[in-house]
C-alpha cells in the first residue's frame, strides 16, 4: 500500500507541473474595482507594466467599477485560483467599503490570498474654486452656514474617500451631502464643473486642475508633507490632527492560490517595484512606495487596517446609502 501510493503521487506530479506551467504562460488579468482615470488605475497600470516583464506574461487590465469596489472584489473572489486573476486591492475598495455595506458577496477574511503591498498615497482634500476656503478653518467656517449643505464626491459608498469626508465634517463640525459615483474620474468631472463641491483623492488625478486653477488643494490629510505638492500644508499642521487618511495600494488573488504561485506574484511585484523606472513614476503619482517582506505580512497588514477603519466608520456612523 505505501508503495502504492507513493507511485500514485509521482504520477500525479506531472499533471500539477503542466497545469501550473499552463497558467504562467496564460495572461493575467489585474482587476481594478473603479473606473478608468483614478488613482487606483494609474497605480494598476504602472505596476502591472512592471510586473509583465518580469513574469514573463502580459498582464491585461480589467476596470470593474460599482459598488465602491465590491463588484470587482467579488470578480476575483469566484475566479479560478491559478494566479491568472489578481486584484488591485486598496484600504476603501477592500477594507472600508466591507465595513460600510451591511453584507458582501464574499469573505473579506478567508475568501482571498495575500500577495503583497505596494505603499500608500496620501489624501488630498480640495475643492471647487468657487469654495471661498484655502484651508480646513476656512472650511469648516463656511460650511458650517451652509444650507443646503456642502456637496462631496466620492468614488462609491465604502471608499477611503467616502470616510475621508466623513472624517474631516465631523471634526470641523459641519453636516455634508455625500455623492457617490462609479470611480473618481466621473466625481472629479463634476466637481471640476462646479456641479459638487468638494472631494478627497490621491493627488494624482488632481494635478492638471490644480495646476490649471479648475481645482483648489486645502490639506493633505496626514502628518507628512506629499513630495508631489510641497507646498501644501497637512491637516496636523493646520491644527487637525483628527484627520489622518492615505490610500494604501496591494495585490491580492483568490482564496486557494497556490503559496507558490503567491510567492511567484509577490517576487515579480517587489523586483518590479526595485526598478528604478517604476518607483520613479509610481513616486511622480504621489505614491509613498512600501513593499511587504512576505504574502504573509501583507495578510496581516490588511487584517490590522480592518480593525482600524472598523472604529472609524463606527464612530463618524457610515453606511452605505
Amino acid at each position: 500500500m505505501i508503495t502504492r501510493r507513493a507511485g500514485i503521487g509521482l504520477l500525479a506530479l506531472p499533471g500539477v507541473a503542466l497545469a501550473q506551467t499552463s497558467a504562467q504562460t496564460r495572461p493575467i488579468r489585474l482587476v481594478i474595482p473603479f473606473t478608468t482615470g483614478g488613482s487606483n488605475d494609474i497605480v494598476g497600470r504602472i505596476l502591472a507594466e512592471g510586473m509583465s516583464a518580469r513574469l514573463g506574461q502580459p498582464i491585461v487590465i480589467e476596470n470593474r467599477g460599482g459598488a465602491g469596489g465590491i463588484l470587482g472584489n467579488d470578480i476575483v473572489a469566484k475566479a479560478t485560483p491559478d494566479g491568472t486573476t489578481i486584484l488591485l486591492a486598496g484600504s476603501g475598495s477592500f477594507v472600508i467599503s466591507s465595513l460600510v455595506h451591511p453584507r458582501v458577496p464574499y469573505d473579506v477574511a478567508n475568501g482571498f490570498a495575500p500577495i503583497g503591498l505596494l505603499g500608500a498615497a496620501p489624501n488630498v482634500i480640495a475643492v471647487h474654486p468657487a469654495v471661498p476656503a484655502r484651508n480646513l478653518t476656512e472650511l469648516g467656517a463656511y460650511a458650517r452656514g451652509k444650507n443646503p449643505p456642502l456637496t462631496f464626491g466620492t468614488p462609491g459608498a465604502g471608499t477611503t474617500a467616502h470616510a475621508l469626508g466623513a472624517m474631516v465634517a465631523l471634526t470641523l463640525g459641519f453636516e455634508i451631502d455625500h455623492i457617490h459615483y462609479r470611480g473618481t474620474a466621473p466625481a472629479l468631472t463634476d466637481v471640476v464643473a462646479g456641479r459638487v463641491q468638494m472631494i478627497t483623492n490621491a493627488a494624482a488625478p488632481f494635478l492638471p486642475f490644480l495646476s490649471a486653477g479648475t481645482l483648489r488643494a486645502i490639506a493633505i490629510a496626514g502628518r507628512q508633507r506629499a513630495s508631489i505638492l510641497p507646498d501644501l500644508s497637512t491637516s496636523f499642521e493646520q491644527g487637525f490632527p483628527q484627520i489622518d487618511s492615505a490610500t494604501w495600494y496591494g495585490l491580492l488573488a483568490p482564496a486557494g492560490t497556490p503559496p507558490e504561485t503567491t510567492a511567484r506574484l509577490h517576487a515579480a511585484m517587489n523586483a518590479a517595484l526595485a526598478d528604478p523606472v517604476v518607483r520613479t513614476r509610481l513616486i511622480e503619482n504621489g505614491v509613498e512606495l512600501e513593499t511587504s517582506p512576505t504574502p504573509a505580512d501583507f495578510g496581516r497588514f490588511v487584517a490590522s487596517e480592518r480593525e482600524r477603519w472598523a472604529v472609524i466608520v463606527q464612530r463618524a456612523n457610515l453606511r452605505a446609502e
